[in-house]
């Protein structure tokens, strides 16, 4: 519709509609016959017999302009539709995986860019004569080359949205991410591609025609109308306005119309309209070089996720940046375990490492990450599909996002249903409907048909977390999923995630930096600091006498532990970068009771009881508690 309101598109419109018209049904626009001959009447201008007049033979030149568009359809049909198959598939395919596949399209399309396109169709039509098909089918494989580097283009920006990564970490296939969530992002830029792709046919069809390459005489075409009128030009200059003006025309329209996609496009899917971009976890987890694996097991022979000495880094081996270092923790079936900390702790990284995703770059460089008795660290892609959705459930912090904005709640839904429970689409539907009730939503029907814009903030993440329970996981990782919300819709979705975790018999891993929802929801918390575990304990113990400073610091930092008189405690400075971080106790400088040995002596972990730990030099003679 938004088309039709151009003018220039809706005439554009027109006009390729009156020329598909002619291609499919020339007889409803002509009756006359476009090879009878008149040769009484050889080359006439426009008369009321011969609107546009005749040819050299007599024949009209309406009718075989209405005829031509016909061998003109035909041969942007076959180049048309071979260059879109391929270029998209290649592009998509090329964009998404990346790697060696990327590599390997991109050379490919490197070589069908070298090869002189002209020369291959004249060598194409000296072997098949007359054979618009093959010719064009010919055109069409190297007009691929330039659309599949769009299309990849395309895709590699996709491929950055957060909601892609939440189809991966629902447990979709590959497959199914390609087709069901990247290719409609792409089907915009095709519908333009394609109307320009159209236009350069006409072209170079029409040129071919000229040199005598087109249909076979008498059969009419609109480049051999021109090679006629060359022949004629100085008995009869007007025979090359009509067949002239019928390709200027149409190769305008459609330059038309691809301009107006274009900008329909742009306004359309604006980064800014729809999700903010962030970095693209990869999927894939790099091999472990065997000699920096510390094969060191959690104590917790019962615990259902069990993280030990995880390093993880970015950059190349050669100049790695180390972010997380030895981080241990573990999570036993149906305990709800707090990531707590300031931003820039590693938190969310860490949680990333657990599911296969470190983000960018980034790579676990020691360690080992124990799921269900599984070290995951070295778990190929099939070991995740069986594992992402089904057995470990993911909630983000920013639900909006994390929703395909091109479909409605429901599609979303029922495919991540059908994928993990292998249902009919009607019980996928049923299935949707009691995970939106089993997550409070009114009227679960409504907002099925709904889609992610039409949410709030507070229903796309009660939406979100439905996704993440279609498979029945047995953990749910969930990444400050109450941040974005106010404190009303914080306390419903905490309650939810309560409610979850006693009927299910849930874990739950939580990232926050909230002590009101570690102390409301959780069962224990680890407490992080510049990539390190600072302090772990059961979440009561350590409010009641926090052992670490920083744990200390965060508690006093929290307004309900404050005075109202007060100003608000604040622990001075920021977090290191890690290419900063000290050699000794990494909070050493901005902690108010550190002594010179915290700068100098490595911080080695401290037990005190089976369930409690703390990396402080201090902890050891009394020195850290308040």
């Amino acid at each position: 519709m938004g088309l039709i309101r151009r003018p220039a598109a809706a005439i554009s419109i027109l006009w390729i509609g009156l020329v598909t018209l002619a291609a499919i049904w020339p007889s409803l626009l002509t009756n006359a016959d476009p090879n009878n001959q008149d040769l009484a009447n050889i080359l006439q201008g426009p008369s009321w017999s011969h609107v546009l007049g005749t040819t050299t033979l007599g024949e009209d030149v309406y009718a075989r302009i209405v005829y031509g568009a016909r061998p003109m359809a035909v041969a942007i049909v076959f180049a048309l539709s071979i260059a879109l198959v391929l270029g998209t598939i290649g592009g998509v395919v090329a964009g998404y995986l990346g790697g060696a596949v990327d590599g390997f399209l991109i050379r490919a399309a490197d070589v069908l860019f070298a090869i002189p396109g002209l020369l291959i169709l004249l060598v194409v039509y000296s072997v098949f004569p007359y054979n618009i098909s093959a010719g064009m089918a010919t055109f069409g494989v190297i007009l691929s080359a330039g659309l599949l580097r769009i299309v990849r283009s395309v895709t590699l920006g996709v491929r950055e949205e957060p909601y892609v990564d939440a189809a991966v970490v629902s447990g979709l296939s590959r497959s199914q991410i390609m087709t069901r969530h990247v290719f409609p992002r792409i089907r915009p830029v095709l519908f333009v591609q394609a109307a320009l792709i159209a236009a350069i046919v006409i072209v170079v069809d029409s040129g071919l025609a000229f040199l005598g390459f087109g249909p076979r005489p008498p059969q009419p075409s609109w480049g051999g109308l021109v090679a006629e009128a060359r022949g004629a030009i100085f008995r009869q200059s007007w025979l090359l306005i009509p067949s002239g003006a019928a390709i200027a025309l149409t190769v305008l329209a459609l330059s038309l119309i691809g301009d107006a996609l274009r900008d329909q496009n742009t306004a359309a899917w604006a980064p800014s309209k729809l999700t903010r971009q962030r970095q693209k976890p990869t999927t894939h987890v790099p091999a472990l070089r065997p000699e920096a694996i510390d094969a060191v097991l959690d104590d917790d022979a019962s615990a259902l996720l069990s993280v030990t000495n995880l390093a993880i880094a970015f950059g190349d081996a050669a100049d790695q940046l180390e972010v997380v270092s030895d981080v241990t923790f573990s999570v036993r079936p149906g305990e709800v375990v707090g990531l707590v900390g300031e931003s820039g702790c590693g938190k969310s990284v860490t949680a990333a490492s657990v599911l296969g995703m470190t983000p960018g770059t980034g790579r676990v460089v020691r360690g080992s990450c124990v799921f269900e008795g599984r070290e995951m660290l070295t778990a190929t892609a099939g070991d995740w599909a069986a594992i992402r959705g089904r057995r470990i459930g993911f909630v983000s912090q920013e639900p909006m996002v994390s929703l395909d904005p091109t479909y409605r709640v429901g599609h979303q839904l029922r495919e991540a249903v059908r994928r993990h429970q292998k249902c009919s689409r009607r019980a996928a539907s049923d299935r949707v409907i009691e995970l939106l009730e089993s997550v409070q939503l009114p009227d679960p029907v409504a907002v099925a048909k709904r889609y992610p814009h039409q949410l709030s903030g507070g229903m796309a993440q009660r939406v979100a977390i439905a996704l993440a329970l279609a498979g029945d996981p047995i953990l749910l990782i969930a990444d400050e999923p109450t941040t974005a919300l106010d404190v009303t819709v914080q306390a419903e979705i905490l309650d939810l995630l309560r409610r979850l975790r006693a009927e299910r018999q849930m874990a739950v891993l939580i990232i926050t930096h909230d002590w009101g929802v570690a102390a409301d929801l959780c069962d224990r918390v680890v407490v992080m600091y510049a990539g390190e575990v600072v302090e772990a304990a059961d979440i009561h113990a350590l409010i009641a006498q926090p052992l670490h400073p920083y744990s200390v610091g965060l508690l006093d930092s929290h307004p309900e532990r404050s005075p109202a008189d007060e100003r608000l405690v604040a622990i001075p400075g920021n977090v290191p970068h890690p290419a900063h971080w000290p050699t000794g106790c990494r909070f050493e400088p901005r902690c108010p009771r550190s002594i010179e040995r915290c700068s100098l002596n490595p911080v080695a972990e401290v037990h005190i009881g089976p369930d409690r730990r703390v990396r402080c030099i201090r902890a050891c003679d009394g020195g850290a508690p308040r």
